[in-house]
Parts: structure tokens; C-alpha cells; sequence
């Protein structure tokens, strides 16, 4: 479990057993939830369908062992669930927004019911971004929610006619692995329902996906090019873990991100020239596309590395990355590369003589 998280969690759950602290412990967990989906956003926003539905750790022991679409699904159904139909007894967003329709969704349960490879072919229904949508809506309506609970509501329970609802609503499946929910939620007051369906569940899942995305990239980016078109080498860059380079539908470099298609300027440019990247380019010392744009940090840096590239060759300029990052990470090599790209060049050269 990501430890920065799980202390972050720890410090809530501690503020929100003491009143002089408890709003203090909303506004934090509220920061943690929005840090925590920014990680949701990141994956929804920048892989391909195909990574949604993938399970490359189909066999193993965990929340790791699911997909990202079921795990997105799983998170934000059981907190629709908890904080309408359980705590606030109104409507689900889900049915609000129409959100089943929208989505995709042969089920509006939890999943817990879907085993093994059921799981699978029910990632591959869904629309990713209307679930992304959803999810995202949940995520806020229950921020609402929390700011407006007070302190005084924290030891409030559950009666039976509470457990009645919530199987009459039909969202949780009877099958023996989800129909214990009721039960479990039922049992908590509402404090525990905030250490678990709103913080806690969503540090499990969301860690798994890490996990998943991880995997997903590093069996993308098998084979490929570690070289990305603007010069810069994949193999070293701080998005290693997330990106699985602009030579795969898993590219979300951080230029890539900004356009529709995942298709950087240095990406398009190199395809209508027909070249391998821009080391090939004889335009490449006074280009301002992409990740070349002059008010763009990196630029002196990204060019340096090119102009290494078209003089020394592939193998030579991850060889001098290999040496700088042995003493440097990749934000203090980029910024000693990119005070200009010739001094850039010559850091590189120097790197490569010695």
C-alpha cells in the first residue's frame, strides 16, 4: 500500500475522532480523495481501450489481479451506494445521470459477484469515458456529503429497514461474494463508513491499478525503441512507470497529453518527414515545434540530446545517460543539459570522451 497515502489516512482517521479536529479531517481527506483520483485521471485520460480491459496479473492474490475499468467501476459504485442510498437515502448518481445507459454496463452492482475472466469481458462493455465521467461526479457529490456532515452524526447506525433498502435497490448481487456488503456497511456507524468505502477502499484500489498500469507499460515498451522521437530517452524519464513511450498507444508524455490523439508535434513532424526522430532532421537546431517550444523548459535540453543523437548514434547517447543518471535524477540531468543545447552538447560529449 502507497505509505504516503496510508499515513496521510492514519493522521485523518485521527483528527476525525475528536471534535476540535474533525473538520480539519474532512478538508484532509478531501485533499487526499482529489490527489488519489488525479492518479484515475491519468490512467483514464491517457491509455488505450485496450488497457482497460487487460489482466496481467490474472492469477495473483490481490485487487492487482482485476482491471483497471472493473477496478474504476468497483470504487465508485460502492461509494454511489454508501453515501445516497445508505447515508444521505437519496438517489444514486448512477440513476440521476443515467449514467448505467451511458457507461455500458450489463450490471449496476458492485461486481464483486464477477470472478476471473467474467471480469475481463465485462471491462471490455464499458465506456471508459462515460465511467471516467461517473466516477468523477461520484467523487465530488460525496465531497459535498462530507463537508456537510457534522461531527454529531459520526456515531449514527444502520437499522434493519436500511439493510432492506439496499437489497431491495438490487445493487448489491445476492451471489455469496457481494451480498456480505450489506451486512458489513449496515454494521458501521457513519465514521466507519468514512474510514472505508470513502478512503481506505479507495488506497487498495487505487494502489492496484498503479500496479496494473505499471505492468501494462512495461510489457508495451518491450522490444520498442527506448529513444522517443524529440530525443529524449524513455529509459530514464521521470514518467517511466507511467508511460510506455511515444512509440505505443500507451504514450501520455506530457505533450503527448495535450492532444486528443496522444500525437506530440516532434511525433506528427517526424511521420510527414518520414524519419526516425528529429536527430534526422536538418531543421532541428532552429525548431520550435513540440517539445521544442521555446518557453517549454526542456527545450535546450531535449535539443541537446537530439544533436548527440545525430552525431553519436542511439546505442552511444543511452550509454551517456546510463553514466549521468548513476549520479543525477532525471529533473537535475535535464536541467544541467538545458541551460543551452550547445553547453548541452558539449555535458554530453564530455560524458561520452571520458
Amino acid at each position: 500500500m502507497n505509505n504516503e497515502w496510508s499515513e496521510k489516512n492514519k493522521r485523518i482517521q485521527i483528527l476525525l475522532a475528536k471534535e476540535a479536529t474533525y473538520k480539519d479531517g474532512i478538508e484532509l481527506l478531501v485533499e487526499l480523495r482529489r490527489e488519489m483520483f488525479e492518479q484515475i485521471t491519468q490512467i483514464a485520460n491517457g491509455y488505450p481501450a485496450k488497457a482497460f480491459y487487460q489482466m496481467p496479473f490474472a492469477n495473483a492474490k490481490g485487487y492487482h489481479s482485476k482491471t483497471l475499468a472493473y477496478s474504476i467501476w468497483h470504487i465508485f459504485r460502492i461509494e454511489d451506494i454508501v453515501a445516497h442510498t445508505l447515508i444521505a437515502k437519496d438517489e444514486q448518481i448512477i440513476v440521476i445521470g443515467e449514467y448505467q445507459k451511458k457507461i455500458g454496463s450489463p450490471v449496476i452492482t458492485t461486481g464483486n459477484e464477477l470472478q476471473g475472466q467474467e471480469i475481463a469481458e465485462f471491462s471490455k462493455k464499458l465506456n471508459i469515458k462515460a465511467l471516467y465521467e461517473y466516477a468523477k461526479e461520484v467523487m465530488l457529490s460525496t465531497n459535498t456529503l462530507l463537508a456537510e456532515l457534522q461531527y454529531s452524526q459520526m456515531k449514527n447506525g444502520f437499522s434493519d429497514s436500511d439493510k432492506e433498502r439496499l437489497a431491495e435497490s438490487g445493487c448489491v448481487s445476492q451471489d455469496e461474494n457481494a451480498r456480505w456488503l450489506i451486512d458489513y456497511w449496515c454494521n458501521k456507524d457513519i465514521r466507519g463508513l468514512i474510514k472505508m468505502p470513502f478512503s481506505r477502499h479507495w488506497i487498495m484500489h487505487i494502489e492496484a491499478m498503479r500496479r496494473i498500469k505499471n505492468k501494462l507499460c512495461k510489457n508495451a515498451r518491450k522490444g520498442v525503441d527506448p529513444v522517443g522521437y524529440c530525443g529524449l530517452s524513455c529509459n530514464h524519464c521521470f514518467l517511466g512507470e507511467w508511460c510506455g513511450s511515444c512509440r505505443t498507444k500507451y504514450n501520455v508524455c506530457s505533450f503527448a497529453t495535450l492532444y486528443e490523439d496522444k500525437r506530440c508535434p516532434n511525433m506528427v513532424c517526424c511521420s510527414e518527414k518520414n524519419i526516425d526522430g528529429c536527430y534526422e532532421c536538418s531543421e532541428l537546431e532552429n525548431c520550435t515545434k513540440g517539445f521544442y517550444t521555446p518557453d517549454n523548459d526542456g527545450s535546450a535540453s531535449a535539443e541537446a540530446q537530439a544533436m548527440f543523437i545525430r552525431k553519436y548514434g542511439k546505442k552511444a547517447f543511452l550509454k551517456v545517460q546510463d553514466k549521468l543518471h548513476e549520479r543525477f535524477d532525471f529533473a537535475k540531468t535535464q536541467e544541467l543539459l538545458g541551460q543551452d543545447m550547445y553547453e548541452g552538447l558539449k555535458i554530453l560529449e564530455n560524458e561520452y570522451s571520458t
